[in-house]
């Protein structure tokens, strides 16, 4: 071991690193801090959640929402001017013991509609994209919020010390991209660590830096040590939450440098699994990624697939959309379901909104925050079920309206949080993610 150390390095400093190491590995067997696992407040039916977010606005009419009523009205007079009624171009059918319609562009998905519980009556503030991402994500448009995955981290702790709590793979860092996943006000170790960037699509996202090529583990030990000394010092001189954020950080980048890589490394899956996943695509991959993060205990995992802001091109678009996830989507809850995860996942599909039932030409939808569809899958939902509904023509939600609010308020009770109960002190007042709003779901839990 001394033949590894540089010169000067003696047996003093290895004596304080063997302690730090020590201290470390009773850190991991009990660990404490921000990221520590919690109690939550009640029973939970899931432990963890995958978010696959569909950026864009997928039209709820060529998913998972029939409209008999819009097709047989296709080319006439909308209430929209200048705009016509544009029916589906696909049909749905029913699926499963449940019967639940679903559109034949998702044959793969549809063999699962037994698994999954599809909000229909969905419903938002914003039409625009921006705003309505950062509501999806943070509970606000107008305000800087933390991230539904930092309130979770936050409310919970995560289950490995080694990695993020919250991970975020090819997320979107355009057009305020960056607020969807920050802390904000919470502490910054609830932030989320991203890999890869939707806007440069890539098939292995990895984490920049993560590996030092000029000092050992020991040497790197004893370089972390002498700056977590002058950080606490700091600390002390000035309680500010981004110091002690700073520290957790380096101290969870210096232990992911041996079991992230592991985690990201999909060799050792079977070639089946991978066929299962479309793995060699970028959306299969974040899947099955998605699928060994989660194993590996981490609390909150968000993968991205973006244009599906289908304003013309609606054809083309939908129909390469759809190919990409199908496969994947369908991989994803037949390998947690195999291996019997699903029951304490919570996966949770859609976009920022949804789309008009008219356009101007005659190939795209616009933007539609009144009604669209979203769907949950295991983690303590209803399985089987279509709840809610929009308008004959899918304007806008009529039955079973949930609002975005309604939905946080839902995920977080599905994990045990009582959102009215999650706040956190900021600026005078106690902030909670479903600010003032928000009410459960019942209709939806098992």
């Amino acid at each position: 071991m001394l033949k590894t150390v540089s010169a000067g390095f003696g047996y003093t400093a290895l004596q304080g690193i063997a302690a730090q190491a020590a201290a470390n590995e009773t850190k991991d067997k009990n660990p404490s801090g921000p990221l520590a696992p919690k109690k939550p407040h009640f029973p939970a039916g899931a432990k963890r959640v995958i978010f696959l977010c569909m950026r864009g606005g997928p039209s709820h009419m060529e998913t998972f929402d029939p409209k008999p009523k819009l097709s047989s009205d296709n080319g006439k007079a909308s209430k929209n001017q200048n705009s016509k009624l544009l029916g589906s171009r696909w049909k749905f059918s029913k699926h499963g013991q449940s019967g639940i319609e679903i559109v034949d562009l998702l044959p793969e998905t549809s063999k699962h509609a037994d698994k999954l519980c599809i909000l229909r009556g969905m419903h938002t503030d914003n039409e625009n994209h921006p705003q309505a991402l950062e509501q999806m994500h943070t509970g606000s448009f107008q305000f800087i919020r933390p991230s539904l995955g930092s309130w979770t981290l936050y409310g919970l702790g995560t289950e490995n010390q080694n990695l993020p709590g919250f991970i975020s793979i090819n997320p979107l860092t355009s057009l305020g991209g960056l607020r969807y996943y920050s802390s904000a006000f919470l502490p910054a170790a609830n932030s989320a660590t991203l890999l890869g960037d939707a806007n440069r699509p890539i098939r292995n996202p990895v984490i920049g830096n993560v590996s030092n090529n000029r000092l050992a583990p020991t040497g790197q030990r004893q370089q972390l040590d002498l700056l977590q000394e002058m950080n606490r010092d700091l600390l002390g001189r000035d309680q500010d939450s981004r110091i002690e954020g700073l520290i957790q950080s380096y101290e969870l980048a210096f232990r992911m440098q041996d079991a992230l890589p592991k985690v990201m490394d999909v060799a050792s899956e079977s070639k089946s699994t991978l066929a299962r996943y479309n793995a060699d695509e970028t959306f299969g991959r974040q899947c099955l990624l998605a699928r060994r993060f989660a194993e590996a205990g981490v609390r909150f995992i968000e993968i991205t697939h973006t244009d599906w802001d289908h304003h013309g091109f609606l054809t083309g678009g939908m129909t390469k959309n759809c190919a990409a996830i199908d496969k994947p989507i369908a991989g994803l809850l037949e390998d947690l379901d195999n291996r019997g995860m699903l029951e304490d996942t919570l996966v949770i599909w859609g976009g920022e909104f949804g789309r008009t039932p008219d356009d101007p030409t005659t190939d795209g939808r616009g933007h539609n925050n009144k009604g669209f569809s979203m769907w949950l899958a295991g983690g303590g939902v209803k399985s089987g079920m279509a709840y809610g509904a929009t308008d004959e023509h899918g304007y806008e939600a009529v039955e079973g309206r949930v609002h975005t609010h309604d939905l946080h308020a839902t995920i977080l009770h599905l994990l045990g949080l009582d959102h009215e109960k999650l706040t956190y002190k900021h600026g005078g007042r106690d902030f909670r993610l479903t600010d003032v709003h928000g009410k459960v779901v019942k209709a939806i839990l098992a």
